[in-house]
């Protein structure tokens, strides 16, 4: 039994080019990146590098091999991993095509199930509790998976719903109700399993609109290991072994099988239980099921019993991300706003005019902001990168960065869900107003809990207060709600 990453990676390494470059490899990844969003990661130096725009607002694509060759050719003094998004797209020439909910032409369901190295065959049973469970609701003959280095993602190939499906329901949303209605079903038998693997295996619920996910035969981030395709019947002969680059076992173009329409009762008995409706697909990406030891923990403890470290830091960008959500509704947006606001009063602590580093820094930091892009965001100007995120330090804060250095740590406190909705409740009690002011914010909402957010708001008892989605939906459409949506950076 394979116990270590070191066993399974091939002693030599991989060169990412050359394994791109391999006639099949080439092919079967450019047909199925095909109408998709299409992401670039890996690292120059110490820094990691994730790239989805071949220039200012063109989404990264590739229609066919000889654009994926260009790609990994111009990249290739960083790629290691290659991306898709769940979404395809008929259109895909600037970013407003991104932004058009009748461009998505079809969408991808699936499920991420995380484990490690050396527990993979606890991802497997994941694998098998999801696929019984689709198979029980007829989805037999479109469902695939990919070995995605610590884990497997279950995919259920797009065109398993009908056109006239799609026609009546937004493809995303068909695909996101499904995801959903299948964890649900099944999160008990996937708890147990959870507590059965220590607590490494999660999960999740991973659809979102600008979600990408590994697509089949690219390398790991990570690990010397291949995105392996294989269908459920292979399920009990998978080994992690198949992922090894240099011999690497793969069912060729298993993804693209499918069975149109064997889907569509699913999707619709999915979206009438969970109360969807096609103009509320924006919002679909707010609550999304994770399954993982740690989402059934009542208490805010680690597994031995302590409570993790959370500093003003994380308080700061908590609570800016839930004041931005608030007020604007983007999630996405929020969590870079939560960030970049979290290093900007780190900095100016350290490096502002009356900081510990004095005027010195500050001048040279004005001056590196003298040809950045600012928008106006809740009162104050805030650069923002090539990619709309808002940026500091000449880096964009993008939600994946605050999901690492926010969220993680907060989820081992409890359940990011119960932060979040404590986070949302606790700033939605101060009248907008000061929402809006970064002044008032700062002293009315953030300075009163930054040492004491964990244990007053997060574990302490509190007075019951207006449910947040009151909040939300109490806004009342006026000229101050229009100016707060062209804030949206």
């Amino acid at each position: 039994m394979i116990r270590s990453g070191k066993e399974v990676a091939d002693p030599v390494g991989v060169n990412p080019v050359e394994h791109y470059l391999r006639g099949g490899v080439l092919a079967e990844m450019a047909e199925w990146l095909q109408g998709r969003w299409v992401a670039v990661a890996g690292k120059k130096g110490e820094e990691n590098i994730f790239i989805r725009h071949m220039g200012p607002g063109r989404p990264l694509r590739v229609r066919g091999p000889e654009d994926l060759r260009r790609l990994v050719i111009r990249y290739k003094s960083v790629i290691r991993t290659i991306y898709g998004s769940v979404n395809i797209y008929s259109r895909l020439e600037s970013d407003n095509d991104l932004e058009n909910p009748g461009n998505i032409v079809a969408t991808t369901p699936s499920w991420d199930i995380d484990a490690s190295i050396d527990k993979w065959r606890f991802a497997v049973e994941a694998a098998k509790i999801i696929v019984s469970a689709l198979e029980e609701h007829g989805v037999k003959h479109s469902v695939y998976l990919v070995w995605s280095g610590e884990g497997i993602h279950v995919h259920i190939n797009e065109n398993a719903f009908s056109q006239s499906l799609r026609e009546n329901i937004h493809p995303f949303n068909a695909a996101y109700a499904v995801v959903e209605y299948i964890l649900l079903e099944t999160r008990h038998r996937l708890i147990e399993l959870a507590k059965r693997s220590g607590g490494i295996l999660k999960v999740e619920n991973i659809m979102d609109v600008k979600r990408v996910f590994t697509a089949p035969l690219s390398l790991h981030r990570e690990h010397d290991l291949v995105a392996v395709v294989f269908t459920p019947d292979k399920l009990d002969e998978f080994d992690i072994e198949w992922a090894r680059p240099s011999n690497f076992k793969h069912q060729a173009y298993a993804w693209k099988q499918y069975k149109e329409g064997e889907a569509d009762a699913l999707a619709e008995e999915a979206v009438k239980k969970l109360g969807l409706r096609y103009k509320l697909w924006k919002g679909l990406k707010t609550r999304r099921q994770v399954v993982s030891i740690q989402s059934t923990r009542e208490q805010g403890v680690t597994e031995a019993g302590e409570k993790p470290r959370i500093g003003r830091f994380e308080v700061m960008a908590l609570l800016q991300a839930a004041r931005y959500y608030l007020l604007t509704g983007d999630l996405d947006k929020a969590k870079s706003f939560g960030l970049n606001r979290a290093i900007f009063y780190a900095w100016a602590k350290y490096y502002g005019p009356s900081g510990r580093y004095g005027r010195v820094a500050a001048s040279r930091q004005a001056k590196s902001l003298q040809e950045k892009k600012f928008v106006k965001a809740l009162g104050e100007e805030v650069p923002v990168g090539p990619n709309g995120y808002f940026e500091m330090g000449g880096k964009e804060q993008r939600p994946e960065d605050f999901d690492r250095q926010i969220k993680a740590k907060f989820e081992a406190l409890m359940p990011w869900a119960q932060v979040w909705r404590k986070a949302l409740e606790y700033v939605s009690k101060f009248p907008r107003s000061v929402l809006r002011d970064p002044q008032k914010f700062y002293q009315e909402v953030y300075l009163p809990v930054r040492d004491t957010f964990v244990e007053k708001i997060l574990l302490g008892k509190e007075e019951k207060r207006k449910s947040i989605l009151d909040f939300i939906g109490g806004r009342k459409k006026s000229e101050n709600d229009n100016r707060e949506g062209s804030e949206r950076a």
